[in-house]
Formats: structure tokens, sequence, C-alpha cells
């Protein structure tokens, strides 16, 4: 019960955030959480780890999903390391089913020696075949 009571507190936390689609195609994003994130652009502080909330509609099957964050600066998209790019381990049912809602859940760890920027998170989530489940991007600024 403790850990339903906990997960509920950081459920209230967690505002939704205004996102910019960036290509979801086999999916709909109905909403994107990153907590603790209380204002945007999104502070992320170093040595922290964020939540990561996707709740998605998909509009195909398939059999797995994976995740690949970048981010972006000058309009260059640098990969972004992420613990667990199987999106079947971070909340999500496989195999996916079209017209099913789906959680998507992760972690962003944000490492002590990246440099102190502002800079666009991308975070997309593939299907079986390359192509985008959602893609969305937020705005964010790395500090200490």
């Amino acid at each position: 019960p403790v850990a339903l009571l906990l997960a509920l507190g950081a459920t209230v936390l967690a505002e939704p955030l205004r996102f910019v689609d960036c290509g979801s195609k086999d999916g709909s994003i109905l909403e994107v959480n990153v907590s603790p994130c209380p204002t945007e652009p999104c502070l992320l502080h170093k040595g922290t780890s964020y939540s990561i909330n996707v709740t998605f509609a998909s509009k195909i099957e398939s059999q797995g999903s994976k995740a690949k964050v970048y981010g972006e600066m000058l309009h260059v998209d640098i990969p972004f390391p992420i613990p667990e790019p199987d999106g079947c381990k971070s909340g999500i049912q496989c195999p996916i089913q079209k017209g099913h809602s789906y959680s998507y859940l992760n972690k962003l760890p944000v490492k002590s020696e990246y440099p102190s920027i502002k800079l666009i998170v991308k975070w997309e989530l593939v299907d079986d075949q390359d192509e985008m489940l959602f893609c969305w991007k937020i705005p964010v600024q790395i500090t200490s």
C-alpha cells in the first residue's frame, strides 16, 4: 500500500507538459509528463534522474518497440543514452495492439559531466518497422 501511495503522490506532482509532436505516425500522444518539472523549460539538474511518462494510443500492431532519445542543439541530434531503450520493459505490454492506449514509463538520467546548456530533448519510440509510435520534443536547461 505504501508503494501505491508513493506512486499516487508522484503522479500528482507531474504536470502535463506542452510538447511538440515531431512526427508520431503509428501512434498519437495523449499526454507527456516529466517529473519533477514544474516549469518550462524543464530545469534538469546534473546528477538527478527524471521520470518520463507518455500516454499514447497505437494505430498499428507491433511485436516490440524501441526508444531513441536525442539532445537537439543547433538543429543537430546528439544521441542521448537511456538505461532501458526497450519499450516492452518500460510499462508497455507487448505485443502492442492497434487501438489500445499505453503508458510508457522511463527515466532520464542527467549525468554530472553534462555541460550546463539549453537544448531540446527529442524522444522517439519506434515500432517493428522503425516507424514512429511517438515523437515529442520539449525545451530543457541542464543546470548544476
